[in-house]
Formats: structure tokens, sequence, C-alpha cells
């Protein structure tokens, strides 16, 4: 009998139709929302870090972290007493091609928890196969989980929404992997980690239902998503699923563009990676800007066609609410909500596009239509060499408006290649400061207090990818407070931080062209 403290109130296993095969093994599962399945045994779990902060959501303490009980439960060795784990079935379009199902391939849900009138659904990722593995083994690696480990916590606090994480732990199990898919498979050091969220319905589980035109089944997974998540909408209705797609396009768009404020690529942006919170989820081979590059992808396996690039991902959140809306189509016998919806995310797009460029410049009042114009002169010149994203905007709060000819000195620093910044480049750059400061005069604030203001916006500290590898690479030698440091830095990412100030550089040289820093694969 499990000591945790825990106020479980499980509602998706309970209130959905569940898979009446009870086998553990590789199938398609129809007429069904989930399969109930356990965690695999770990042979040897051993806990590496727990989120105090995630602990108290859920109602529990430092202290029961450190039971054998939240051990055990936390790594799959042991089942919460009175629940029944489970996997999801979901399909999904990856990269922009129909899949068909895919599922909690390596997920498993445990329970629901509520505490202070929140909900909180707890899934181990990495616990071992389901219906849904096909042909993989159902767990993750250390370097993967550290990275989604710090990077759902750091995003957090960044003020994107996103999935949370509550513990990281190694199992004591080894698991061979092919990294780069090269056809060099290792053996690395397993781990798993338990994430957290409201829900990790995704767009996925009502397209899997809606392509195989099991209706009933898309009903009642659509009538517990609002009657759990989306109630102040109203009983379910044909105008209640469209109000339903409007609040996820909403959330959808709102999400995307803290992406594109922060710099954060995601990588892998199928429709079976958007949650219908509008949560930032499944952290795999993502990465950050360190050159401000619409281009960028960090994805080895979107390498060629950069479907999932920087630049593109509003447009690619607008086509998986495409397919989010056919699928639900069938429940309203309508397009033009839907559509409504549709086109009010990209007339939304361009607004709060500008908006968020707005405050990222310190224009906070007198909206003006150069802004437009100037924000567009900015971004060419940002891509016309590499220029750190994240110091960029973090030195530019400094700038003095009475004194223009000072901001590319501001700037300096965030060039991969100071010596570019001479000849034609320092006129352009000049040229934009003397509008840039132009504009500030039609401020309200003064300096001092539009820096404090730019400052709560443009982040000094973000997980770049050779920060998080300096944190495996330690890991994997068996040593964490590189994890621990991280996480703790990127808690106040807006913060100084003096004492962590050299965390606020750019991309180290060693860290340009190697693996883990500058591309990653789908492995983990």
């Amino acid at each position: 009998m499990s000591k945790l403290r825990l106020n479980i109130q499980d509602t998706f296993n309970k209130e959905l139709p569940a898979d009446p095969i009870t086998e553990n093994y590789t199938r398609q599962v129809k007429g069904a929302c989930f399969s109930y399945v356990k965690p695999k045994t770990t042979s040897k779990p051993s806990l590496i870090h727990v989120s105090e902060e995630m602990l108290r959501e859920l109602g529990l303490t430092p202290e029961d972290a450190k039971t054998d009980d939240f051990l055990n439960v936390f790594t799959g060795k042991k089942v919460l007493p009175n629940t029944k784990p489970y996997a999801m079935c979901y399909g999904g379009h990856q990269f922009g091609n129909w899949a068909g199902q895919l599922g909690d391939g390596r997920a498993i849900n445990l329970a629901e928890v509520v505490h202070q009138d929140k909900r909180w659904a707890l899934q181990l990722k990495g616990a071992g196969e389901t219906p849904y593995s096909r042909s993989a083994d159902g767990l993750a690696v250390l370097r993967s989980s550290i990275r989604e480990y710090l990077c759902s916590e750091a995003m957090f606090h960044l003020g994107v929404p996103t999935t949370r994480a509550l513990s990281l732990a190694l199992t004591g199990d080894n698991v061979l992997r092919d990294m780069m898919y090269n056809g060099n498979p290792e053996f690395e050091k397993g781990a798993v980690l338990c994430r957290v969220a409201p829900t990790f319905i995704r767009f996925g589980n009502f397209e899997i239902h809606a392509a195989r035109e099991d209706h009933a089944t898309l009903k009642k997974l659509a009538d517990y998503t609002i009657k759990h998540f989306y109630s102040h909408l109203g009983e379910p209705s044909k105008e209640t699923y469209v109000k339903l797609f409007k609040e996820i396009a909403r959330k959808t768009l709102e999400t995307i563009i803290h992406w594109q404020r922060v710099g954060f690529v995601h990588g892998v942006l199928n429709t079976d990676n958007m949650s219908v919170l509008g949560l930032t989820i499944d952290y795999g081979p993502y990465g950050w800007l360190e050159g401000f590059d619409f281009g960028w992808t960090p994805n080895t396996t979107d390498a060629t066609h950069k479907r999932y690039r920087f630049g593109n991902q509003p447009n690619i959140g607008l086509w998986n609410l495409y397919q989010l809306a056919n699928a639900l189509y069938p429940l309203i016998n309508e397009t033009k909500g839907l559509e409504d919806a549709l086109n009010a995310y990209k007339e939304d797009f361009e607004v709060k596009s500008l908006e968020m460029m707005r405050k990222k410049l310190g224009l906070f009042t007198s909206e003006e239509k150069e802004d437009t114009t100037l924000t567009m002169q900015l971004e060419e010149l940002l891509e016309n060499n590499e220029i750190d994203m994240t110091l960029f905007f973090r030195n530019l709060s400094t700038f003095k408006k009475q004194n223009p000819e000072k901001g590319a000195k501001l700037i300096e620093e965030a060039f991969y290649f100071p010596a570019e910044l001479e000849g034609d480049v320092l006129k352009k750059w000049n040229a934009w400061f003397e509008l840039y400061a132009i504009r500030l005069k039609n401020e309200k604030l003064n300096d001092e207090e539009r820096k404090k203001k730019m400052n709560t916006i443009n982040p000094k500290y973000v997980l770049r990818n050779y920060m998080a590898q300096l944190a495996i690479d330690a890991a994997n030698n068996g040593d964490y407070s590189l994890v621990d440091e991280l996480y703790n830095l990127l808690k106040r990412p807006y913060d100084e931080q003096p004492e962590h100030e050299k965390w606020f550089v750019k991309r180290p040289d060693w860290a340009r062209h190697k693996i883990g820093c500058s591309m990653l694969s789908c492995s983990s």
C-alpha cells in the first residue's frame, strides 16, 4: 500500500471506452480511446532529480520524494493502489502525411490527481512497450529524458504554455539506440521521466476516430474534453464543438507566438504532437535559435525540406488545425464556423506577431503603422549576419534613444563574427538605430522603465543545446550537478543572476557542429 497522499480522481479511463483486449502486444486498437497496460518493471531505479514545484502542485512534499514509494511509483516499479495505468490511442499526420494509428508507444498514464482545484495527469515516458509501440521497445534514454525534463520546466518559467515534469530517474537498464539513424546503434543509459499536464489529449486523438469513421467514439472524446477542460463553453452541441475548435485554435496560436518570442523551435510539429490545451508537448529534437534564422530547424529528419523550421511554425500550426477541423467536422456537418476560426487564426497571427515584436523592441504604447516596417527591417538585418537572438534582444534593452550612434556597440557581443560589423553592414545598422531612436521618442516610458519592461519579455537565459549537452555528458559520467544547476538557473530566466553570467554567452565554437548541440534526431 502506497503512503503517497495523492487525491486520485481518474476520469479518462473511467468515462471513455477502453480497449477490451488487456494483453500487451502491438495491434490496431479500434472503438477505444486507450488500452490498459502496466509500466515495465525497472531493474534498479534511482532518482536523479525531482521538481519541488510540481511536488507541491500535486500535494506532495520533498520528504515524500525521498521515500521508496515515490521512487517505485514514478519509475514504473509499482502501481498506485486503485489505479489502472493506460496508454492512449491516437493517430496523426507526420511530416504532412497521414500515418494512421500511432498512440502512446512509450508513454503510460498512471493516474489523474486533483489538488487545489487543479487536475493533473501523471504520465511515465520511457516506461516500456504498449499496444502502440509498433516495432519499438517503449523505452527512453538518459540524454533525451534530461532534455525534456529541463526544457519543459524552463518553458514554464519563460511563460510558455507547456507540459511539466515531476521527476527524472535512471532505470538501471541499458537501452540500444541508433542516435543518428546511420546504422551504428550503441547502448545508452535507460531513463524514465514523469511528465505532468492537465491532459495529454492531442489533435491525433480525434483524428484516429474520424479517419475510421467511428463517430460515436469521436463524440465521446469531444464531450469528455468539453466537460473537463472547456466546461465554460456549455453543454455539448454543434455550436459548442465549433466553440471548442475556436478555443483550441486561439490557444495554439498563443503558444506558437510565445515560441517565436523566445526563439524556440519544436522540431517535429506533427499533429500527434499538438495538445488540445495549446501546451508545448513532446520535447524531442527541439532547439533554441543561436543565430537568428527563420530557416533553421534542429531536426536531422527535417534537414532537407525544413517543414518545421523556425519561421514556418505559425503556418504549421494552421495546417495542423485544418486537420483537427476535418476530424471534428462529422460532429458539426457544416464548415462555416470551422472556416471562421481558421481565418481568425490567420488574421490574429499578423496582429499578435507584430504586437509580440513591438514588445520585444520596447514599444508599448501609441501603435504606429511604421512599426511593421521597423520590425521587418530589423528581421532582415538579423538574418543577414549570424547574430545571437537571445543576446541581441537582451542587450537591446540598454539602448539609449539619445545616443543612437552607440547602438551598434551594444549589439556587437551578439555577432558570432564581430568583424562583420563594419562597412555597409555597420551603415545599415546605424540607419536602423536612427529610426528606432526616433520611434522610441513617441513612447511614454523613459529608458530605464523601458529596460525593465523589455527584460520581462526578452529572457537572459534559455536552454541552449550546448548547455543541455554539457549536462548530459556529465550525467552519463554519474555527475548530476549540472542538471541541478541548469534547472535552478532556468527557473529565473528573466533575472540577471550575475552568479550565472557564464551562461549568458553565444554558443561556443566547439558546439557549432557537435551532435546534440547543432542538430538532433528523433532518436530517444
